[in-house]
């Protein structure tokens, strides 16, 4: 990677996978390198689009077609790549996402039914092929992932547990999208088994990162 050239990564997987937990150690790991780092989210990540995520993850957040949730998320995305991602890559840093549009594809595609070929004519419209050059895909047993995320959400008191409440089918299918995507596009992910220990994840994905870096 050019002294002035960013790099953006983002995290994939569904409900426990333990994303955000990898996000920050990955974002101290790169700092203590003397890298300059941008944390973000999505749905998010702009005060803008943050608006935007209460209305999709919380529990109260309204009643939402899978087709209404996309032109959603997409309107946040735009906003967010151009007045946050964008003007950092420009500036040389790297750039760290926890969920982009492949969580799009997942959530409202694989598990809730929208066309796939819907979402990627709105994604070719609104995001003209940008996409991330690293995508980590943290993969888990559906059960196990939502046993971790219900004892967060409770820990944290958090009324971001719209999705979690979704029958197990929808996160069956969710977790299968997600690897059918991996598959399709296998020099931008890297699927990672995430029941592995936290500090092994970590290493994995510091390995892959490096590897990237040096060849980019």
């Amino acid at each position: 990677m050019g002294q002035n050239q960013g790099y953006f990564i983002t995290f994939e997987g569904g409900e426990g996978s333990g994303k955000s937990t990898q996000v920050k150690l990955l974002a101290d790991h790169l700092r203590g390198q003397g890298r300059d780092v941008v944390l973000t989210r999505e749905p998010g990540g702009t005060p803008e689009a943050e608006k935007i995520r209460d209305l999709l993850v919380r529990n109260d957040g309204g009643d939402w077609s899978p087709l209404e949730e996309c032109l959603l998320l997409f309107a946040a995305r735009v906003h967010h790549i151009r007045t946050l991602i964008k003007p950092a890559l420009e500036a040389g840093k790297i750039i760290i996402s926890d969920r982009f549009t492949d969580s799009t594809r997942a959530y409202q595609g694989y598990g809730l039914g929208m066309s796939l070929k819907k979402i990627e004519a709105l994604n070719n419209d609104c995001l003209d092929g940008f996409k991330p050059d690293l995508t980590f895909l943290l993969d888990i047993d559906v059960k196990d992932g939502l046993a971790r995320s219900t004892r967060r959400l409770a820990d944290e008191q958090s009324s971001e547990d719209r999705y979690e409440n979704l029958d197990i089918g929808f996160h069956e299918k969710l977790r299968a999208g997600f690897l059918d995507m991996a598959g399709r596009e296998p020099l931008r992910f890297r699927v990672i088994d995430a029941d592995n220990p936290v500090d092994e994840i970590a290493d994995k994905i510091k390995v892959t990162l490096a590897e990237r870096l040096w060849a980019a």
